[in-house]
């Protein structure tokens, strides 16, 4: 089969061929130099049809049902005419380092919408690395004509402070049982919350979700108020009953409607790009470093004398850099200081 060209990908993404989305998200996912190329080029070309999105990230502790509520809030979304994509940043196998969740098995109904594409992106051991992956998709994503974009994280962790960096609404998922929950959650978590909803208020833990309700929502007084000037709330909400969800729905909407209003979803976005610009640049400044020669001819030795203490780590650095840049020694004066 021939290899598809840019233009080729750019015509197959903008008219929502779902093949043709996964082929190019593919190309970002791989390492090699040429799918590399051929991948920027046709992302920069898809940023000029971008759509009117909202990009909402979604977390919470394992077992709090992300992926229950997930498939719920897309079909609902799809029925309100929405089309949805879920992109999930998943655990990864340590031995096939493939993603071991099965995105699509969790979300069969969801999954076999026309109106719907779900992507998982294995976490690997490198979850700045799969957050870029992340959200250059989501510009693909838009160009395909997806205008709402969930972004699934592994749980509660690090990977919420990447991912929130990629969203415009946060959405922390809970479950019922305030006391040891409020000490477990971590509060930089809820701070980062646009939207926290108590799942699984069904059956016997109905009562028990409305108590955690109230418990979070005294909680969230005592943090400081948020950039965005937008205030948080806790609702419940079952995933499986279906109970809550529109409550949910139009909560996002009211904060997405506060947030443009007053300017902050567009500067959030715009500062969003600032940070990808500099986390990339370190990235790759990283990468070219250890993949130069010269670095990679002299980086052991230096290593070796730096264990042994024959050299302090300062002035080891300053000699790889010396060999990466070309340069004098005079010029890496400072960091030898």
């Amino acid at each position: 089969m021939k290899p598809r060209t840019v233009q080729d990908f750019i015509n197959g993404i903008v008219s929502s061929d779902r093949v043709v989305l996964s082929q190019a998200i593919t190309l970002l996912e791989s390492t090699r130099p040429e799918h590399q190329a051929l991948a920027q080029e046709v992302l920069e070309a898809c940023l000029r049809h971008s759509t009117n999105s909202i990009r909402i990230g979604i977390t919470g502790a394992p077992g709090v049902g992300k992926s229950t509520f997930i498939e719920a809030f897309g079909l609902q979304a799809i029925a309100k005419g929405k089309q949805v994509a879920v992109l999930a940043i998943d655990p990864s196998s340590q031995v096939g380092k493939g993603s071991i969740l099965g995105d699509k098995t969790r979300m069969a109904q969801l999954s076999q919408h026309e109106n719907a594409f779900i992507r998982p992106s294995p976490a690997g051991n490198s979850l700045g690395g799969v957050a870029r992956r992340t959200r250059e998709t989501i510009f693909l994503c838009e160009a395909a004509g997806f205008d709402m974009i969930l972004v699934e994280t592994v749980g509660v962790g690090q990977s919420e402070i990447a991912v929130r960096s990629l969203v415009d609404c946060f959405v922390l998922l809970l479950l019922p049982g305030a006391g040891d929950e409020l000490q477990g959650i971590k509060r930089g978590i809820v701070e980062m919350a646009d939207v926290l909803a108590v799942n699984k208020a069904d059956g016997d833990q109905a009562d028990l979700a409305k108590r955690s309700q109230r418990a979070y929502q005294n909680a969230l007084h005592l943090f400081s108020t948020k950039p965005s000037g937008w205030i948080p709330q806790v609702l419940t909400c079952s995933a499986t009953t279906g109970a809550g969800m529109n409550k949910i729905w139009e909560l996002i909407e009211k904060f997405r409607t506060f947030t443009q209003s007053n300017g902050f979803f567009d500067r959030q976005r715009r500062e969003q790009a600032r940070h990808w610009l500099y986390e990339t640049l370190e990235t790759q400044l990283k990468a070219a470093f250890y993949n130069d020669a010269q670095v990679q001819l002299h980086l052991k030795n230096i290593e070796q004398q730096v264990i042994a203490g024959s050299l302090s780590s300062t002035k080891g650095a300053a000699e790889l850099l010396q060999l990466f840049f070309k340069r004098s020694e005079s010029g890496f004066t400072a960091l030898e200081d």
